[in-house]
């Protein structure tokens, strides 16, 4: 009986914009130590991916590790994967954008290990079918995605143990499925099991097993470093393979041998889709609750059958609708993208927009991601970088357009200095503000929103994989599933912005308005406005009116001058309203700003503090900053400039 061949790899990534200290840390606890005792090991050839910002670092930081992996490659030892460069969802991007990451990935490989990689790590393996001939036409030779790709296509899984092919437009490309109980096994259980279920992929007369998986799990994840050092983990697993290897039982080998030597399985069509979980977290809350009640009535066995695989969540597009500021994100890139195409791809800018596309920002499953304000702030600030350099010189324009493709126009205001966009549709609020020189977006804050993991859990069942026994290390998913809250954080009742307008009663109380806790006499949030754009030599002022109420009981007008200056002006009719109200604009901003104030107000400050879920648990994370004055309805108006600091 032949030998199963296996294939073992692994995904170092770090994003653009993570902390110098978190790239030090896991090169400290994963990144040096695993290929170290995998080479010491012998435990060889492997297949390895070492995503853009990650080898930059590295590169700067750490090259004689590099040099180490280059020899490594270039005996034939480790496999190096491509991807798009700054690890973006190759989905997600433009077609030219995604022939570019990847060439800029090859390119890198070849100058600095001196080899040809051909196969592909798919980002967060999500998959859409025309990827096929974007990836073919990159020189993509094959790519990994999850078994789960196939299983909800009606597969087998018993036939998922050999590459597939693929086509899109006539361009082929193959494919890999990852073993999912691979997954789950590698590295929280111990060495024992991993090798009885590869004996029984061999006893089924299986040719091929793949684990291709993030390589932060085995010492980055909380307790792996010690399951998977300290208490001897990996030495064990790799005494484990030794042993089945010199039985004749195991060979190991990497994706593009097994490409060669594994007669393929043949036609494969994937859906759009990713892996379990990630289809889960797209999901909006009360679609969750509707899956977790499905997955609770059809019972546990039957979800870890093979009718499973029909549950589907949603896509990790949906997380664009999910989160309205990483959309904005999004269709912003994608317009700074195409304007950098239509003036000749100026180099800083096309790099900079490259970085702006990489993907942890853009959505939010068990480790931060669109939480984490320094992520999202290097998005901005890559965005700033590149729209200041394509804008250069340029004086004040604007343009209405739907930015963000939502079926509502905004009004996108610009300069070599600055950018704004306006939604008229949503109260006239100012949903960005980016000056170039400070490189900061003031409106990139993430609004308190109940997200599904906030409430008690209600009896889902767990994967089949997961742990049951005390005999191994804890998942990502397993602390996810432990994980509880003692009460309820707030939420917002709209979405936030710069000058969210609103009218409060007396009544209202700084901690009732800070918990969100508040009704509104007026609130103009989601009230749609007529806008008109006047332009001087020096400013663009545009002028905002209630769409559907009294021209004379609400007039907005906001100013945006050469410098960047943003002042806002508003009338309002006192007599709409209780005498005793307050005329109070929020402005929710990400670094702390000063305001002038016309007349002198009284002004409630507080941050915006969200609740959200980690690779650790719970973690409260400031957002930004509300700014509310609260002008006397009697006061009929009041002027408003915002002051923003220097660079820190």
């Amino acid at each position: 009986m032949d030998p199963v061949r296996f294939v073992f790899g692994v995904h170092f990534h770090q994003p653009v914009g993570n902390f110098d200290h978190v790239f030090e840390d896991h090169l400290r606890d994963v990144y040096l130590p695993l290929v170290e005792r995998l080479t010491e090991r012998r435990f060889l050839p492997f297949a390895l991916h070492i995503s853009g910002p990650l080898l930059e670092w590295l590169e700067a930081h750490a090259a004689t590790y590099l040099d180490s992996i280059g020899r490594l490659a270039a005996d034939g030892h480790v496999e190096l994967l491509l991807a798009g460069f700054y690890e973006p969802v190759l989905a997600s991007l433009m077609r030219p954008d995604r022939l570019e990451q990847i060439g800029w990935m090859r390119e890198a490989i070849r100058r600095r290990f001196g080899v040809e990689a051909t196969g592909l790590w798919l980002t967060e393996r999500v998959w859409e079918p025309d990827l096929a001939a974007d990836l073919a036409d990159a020189g993509v030779r094959y790519l990994l995605v999850d078994d789960r790709h196939f299983l909800v296509s009606g597969f087998e899984r018993d036939r998922l143990h050999a590459p597939f092919l693929t086509e899109s437009g006539g361009m082929r490309v193959g494919l890999f499925p990852i073993d999912e109980r691979l997954r789950y096994l590698i590295p929280f259980r111990p060495p024992a099991e991993i090798s009885a279920y590869l004996r029984e992929l061999r006893q089924a007369g299986r040719p091929l097993a793949v684990f291709v998986d993030d390589g932060e799990k085995f010492g980055g994840w909380p307790g792996t470093k010690d399951w998977v050092y300290t208490r001897g983990w990996l030495a064990q697993f790799c005494d484990a393979i030794a042993a089945l290897v010199a039985a004749g039982e195991v060979r190991l080998t990497t994706p593009g041998v097994a490409l060669r030597e594994v007669a393929s399985a043949g036609l494969a069509y994937l859906p759009t889709a990713s892996y379990r979980e990630m289809e889960g977290w797209a999901l909006p809350a009360h679609a969750v609750a509707r899956l977790v009640a499905l997955e609770r009535d059809l019972g546990e066995e039957r979800v870890a059958g093979p009718d499973g695989a029909f549950l589907r969540g949603g896509h990790w597009r949906n997380f664009l609708v999910k989160y309205p500021e990483a959309n904005r994100m999004h269709k912003k890139m994608l317009a700074l993208s195409a304007l950098c195409h239509a003036r000749g791809d100026p180099p800083a800018a096309r790099r900079a927009i490259g970085r702006a596309q990489c993907n942890d920002a853009y959505w939010h499953g068990v480790f931060g991601g669109l939480y984490l304000p320094h992520l999202r702030a290097a998005i901005w600030r890559n965005l700033a970088l590149a729209e200041g350099e394509l804008r250069r010189g340029e004086g004040l324009a604007v343009e209405t357009l739907d930015l963000d493709a939502d079926g509502a126009e905004e009004l996108w205001i610009h300069s070599g200095v600055c950018s704004a966009l306006v939604s008229p549709r949503r109260g006239g609020v100012i949903e960005e503000y980016t000056l170039f020189e400070q490189g900061i977006n003031y409106a990139d804050v993430l609004t308190r929103r109940r997200e599904p993991y906030h409430l008690p859990p209600s009896g889902q069942p767990r994967h089949a994989e997961a742990n049951h026994t005390t005999d191994g290390a804890p998942s990502i998913h397993d602390i996810e599933a432990a994980a509880r809250l003692q009460r309820l954080p707030p939420i917002d009742p709209s979405d936030r912005a710069l000058f969210v307008d609103r009218v409060l009663a007396s009544s209202v109380t700084l901690d009732a308005y800070m918990s969100g806790a508040f009704d509104s006499v007026a609130c103009w949030a989601h009230t749609a406005f007529r806008a008109a754009a006047e332009q001087s030599a020096h400013a663009v002022e545009v002028v905002l009116h209630p769409a559907s109420l009294p021209a004379g009981l609400l007039e907005k007008r906001i100013r945006l001058d050469q410098a960047g200056e943003l002042t806002v002006r508003y009338r309002w009719d006192p007599k709409a309203f209780p005498p005793d109200a307050f005329f109070c604009p929020e402005i929710s901003v990400s670094p702390q700003v000063e305001l002038d104030l016309t007349p002198a107000a009284d002004v409630w400050n507080f941050p915006i503090a969200t609740v959200s879920r980690s690779e650790r648990g719970f973690e409260e994370t400031v957002q930004g900053y509300s700014y509310t004055p609260r002008w006397p309805i009697g006061a009929g108006e009041a002027r408003l400039t915002v002051r923003a600091g220097p660079v820190a």
